[in-house]
């Protein structure tokens, strides 16, 4: 019994850390790349030190096998001169540099090979941090359109205004715009009726020029027609 009460207690524990994980998804990415990132910086550093100890150890053997060819023509006039101690003593320090060329040699290789597998893990750590990177932005550009369209597709938090919310906002909104626009006109109209009528009044009573001919205006017109010569 304590052995499955255990295992319950393990089993909670490992979903609600799957639902952490979930909730915080974008969070935990964020700091693994910059995690990723770091250990790519130290790579990169590390690999511009080999690449610095590569060339001293270049220079190194250069010269010393610089010093090694002048030392063998000194060596080579000291004999011809038949100096011997001093072509031995010479011959001696030939040896030492040598040894000195050897080694600094083989240090070249080791540092050679280190740099070609540093920069063969630098490049792959590269080129996954960039495909991480651009993973990363493609999920925040998703949840972002996710948020949007939370209202349609999860239920969003009670304080939260959905999109289909604010659209119903709007349409009442122009809804009541459209109306203040019509009683707006509906009112210049009844103005300018209520002024024509009161012009027309004050016209039929002789107060300023008439609007328009009367019945009188037209027969007069037309006697005046007919007596006009031919």
């Amino acid at each position: 019994m304590l052995k499955m009460f255990l295992t319950f207690i393990r089993g909670g524990a490992a979903i609600a850390e799957e639902r952490f994980a979930d909730r915080n998804a974008l969070v935990i990415l964020d700091q693994q790349l910059r995690d990723a990132a770091a250990t790519f910086e130290r790579a990169k550093k590390a690999l511009a030190v080999a690449i610095a100890q590569d060339q001293q150890e270049s220079a190194r053997l250069t010269a010393g096998n610089a010093r090694i060819a002048d030392l063998e023509l000194r060596v080579s006039a000291a004999l011809v001169a038949r100096d011997d101690g001093l072509a031995r003593d010479g011959a001696e320090a030939i040896a030492s540099l040598e040894a000195d060329r050897d080694a600094a040699a083989s240090a070249q290789a080791l540092f050679a090979a280190e740099i070609v597998r540093l920069r063969r893990h630098v490049g792959q750590a590269q080129a996954r941090i960039a495909v991480l990177d651009r993973g990363r932005r493609l999920a925040r550009a998703s949840e972002a359109v996710r948020d949007i369209r939370r209202g349609r597709i999860d239920a969003g938090l009670p304080h939260e205004a959905t999109l289909a919310e604010a659209e119903q906002t709007l349409k009442r909104l122009r809804e009541r715009q459209v109306e203040a626009e019509a009683a707006d006109l509906a009112l210049d109209e009844l103005d300018g009726a209520a002024a024509a009528s009161i012009t027309e009044k004050l016209a039929a009573r002789g107060f300023g020029p008439r609007l328009r001919a009367s019945a009188e205006d037209v027969l007069e017109r037309l006697r005046a027609r007919q007596v006009q010569p031919s």
